[in-house]
């Protein structure tokens, strides 16, 4: 592989859509890379792995912007290439299918730019495979085609031999030919393909707005003209269509097609949206708090220093003090040894997953969410002294029960949290349901929607819940226990 230090670029294939589908190399080449330019198809989740710039190329004019050309691509790769960068060439599908990486790749080579080519998941495969079609087949297809569905205007000739392909024995997948759908079909026809060869358009392959109509040659344009449908899209044609029926997975998953609002900061969202996702549904992150520091961390930093001396258990409330933790014992150069002698006392699982993470286990979890119930659970183990770090506004219930039952606690601000009462339409517009996962983020969007129609509304737990019907909102679902997994079990039977 050429040196870096002279510059690098490389062209990564984003995969169909499907965050999940970006292969490991190509994740590291995101990662490390100073610059990133990415073309219309790739799936702006994806940016959020970039630490470098990132920059649009699309080649189409889409919601007023910019039409960027081939050669002017070419000539930013190569600038970039000879300013020493690591540049990230990411593309939709792979580089090499119908991606016009080739012409990049030989742009860079003519002028001395190093380059590496990471192939990607093709739009083809992931068609097939979250339709339901069996590309190739022992006993229908023994060999697949890729066709582009739109050659280059100003071709003196077709390249296409429309008898070989209606002679082909097995699949034929077009790219991009959705507006010349009519046209591929009688020539197939006319070349003779019979009318009666199952056939299939896959629009957004991967996605949670897949769409899928299956038809025949003889029926498929038709059917197409009376629905809308959006690009990216491919044709599919041959008998491994009526495989749709028995192999067709994806859109069988329970939040298959759903809209779902992540009421959290981007930081703080991944892992709600990746389990989201998993579930065939669209995590959208709609941040309802914005998380600060204290003003200082004297408290903070001592009770860590003083190896939490004088007490026997710490309370945590939520992920955010954990992470405030995190931070605090790297800043401090200290380790979970600092937890010696103490028990770790969490309000549920997703805080005591958020401890796993940092390779430490929750001694205690209560039973049911709330301070109250985490407070039960410390008395019962016999806890004389527990230090509590809170958010600046957290609720009295803890300390307040804690302290009636003759324990000590210590409470030290972790974090503030303040509202974020932006709602803007479009987004407001495009969400199914949103998840309300504590009672300040319920009280904070029932005061951001003010008179306009909500989504759907799912509560983490019934106290989530009945912040939210007191600040004036209908709950349509509550998770039966505390966590995103029960959360998302709650949407999927109430959808």
């Amino acid at each position: 592989m050429p040196s870096e230090a002279a510059g690098l670029v490389s062209l990564v294939g984003a995969g169909p859509g499907d965050p999940g589908l970006l292969t490991v190399r190509g994740r590291e080449v995101l990662e490390r890379a100073d610059l990133v330019l990415y073309d219309g198809l790739v799936n702006p989740e994806l940016l959020t792995l970039a630490r470098g710039r990132c920059e649009r190329t699309a080649r189409v004019v889409q919601d007023g912007s910019r039409r960027i050309d081939q050669a002017e691509v070419n000539r930013r790769l190569i600038e970039a290439g000879r300013q020493g960068l690591r540049v990230c060439r990411l593309k939709g599908g792979d580089p090499y299918i119908f991606g016009r990486g080739s012409e990049e790749a030989a742009a860079l080579q003519a002028a001395g730019v190093p380059f590496e080519v990471v192939p990607g998941v093709t739009a083809a495969t992931a068609s097939g495979a979250y339709a339901g079609f069996s590309l190739t087949h022992r006993d229908i297809a023994s060999a697949v085609a890729l066709v582009t569905g739109h050659e280059r205007p100003g071709k003196p000739a077709s390249m296409l031999d429309w008898p070989a392909l209606a002679a082909f024995p097995g699949t034929l997948v077009f790219y991009m030919g959705l507006p010349r759908l009519p046209a591929i079909a009688e020539r197939l026809v006319a070349a003779g393909k019979p009318p009666t060869t199952p056939a299939a358009v896959v629009s957004h392959a991967s996605l949670p707005t897949q769409r899928v109509l299956a038809g025949t040659l003889a029926t498929l344009a038709q059917q197409a003209a009376n629905e809308t449908l959006q690009a990216p899209t491919l044709i599919v044609v041959g008998e491994c269509v009526q495989l749709r029926e028995q192999l067709a997975w994806y859109e069988r998953l329970p939040l298959f097609g759903l809209s779902i609002g992540v009421c959290r900061a981007e930081h703080q969202a991944g892992d709600a949206v990746r389990t989201i996702a998993g579930r065939g549904g669209r995590g959208v992150v709609v941040p309802m708090l914005a998380i600060a520091p204290p003003d200082d961390w004297d408290d903070f930093d001592g009770t860590l220093r003083n190896r939490l001396d004088g007490f026997d258990a710490v309370a945590l409330t939520s992920s955010n003090a954990v992470a405030a933790l995190a931070a605090r014992l790297e800043v401090l150069a200290l380790d979970a040894r600092v937890f010696a002698g103490c028990r770790l006392a969490c309000v549920g699982p997703a805080t005591a997953d958020a401890l796993r993470a940092l390779g430490l286990q929750a001694d205690l979890i209560a039973a049911v969410p709330g301070g109250a119930a985490l407070a039960e659970e410390l008395v019962s183990a016999g806890a004389r002294a527990v230090w509590f770090p809170k958010a600046e506004a957290a609720s009295p219930d803890l300390p307040a029960h804690l302290r009636a039952a003759g324990v000590t606690v210590h409470e030290t601000i972790a974090y503030r949290s303040h509202p974020v009462t932006e709602l803007p339409d479009e987004v407001l517009a495009d969400l199914d349901w949103v998840a309300l996962t504590s009672s300040q983020i319920a009280e904070t969007f029932a005061a951001a929607l003010a008179d306009r129609r909500s989504p759907r509304l799912a509560a983490i737990s019934e106290n989530v819940a009945a912040a939210a019907k007191r600040a004036g909102l209908q709950v349509d679902a509550v998770a039966e226990t505390a966590g995103w997994p029960s959360l998302l079990d709650a949407i999927a039977a109430a959808r």
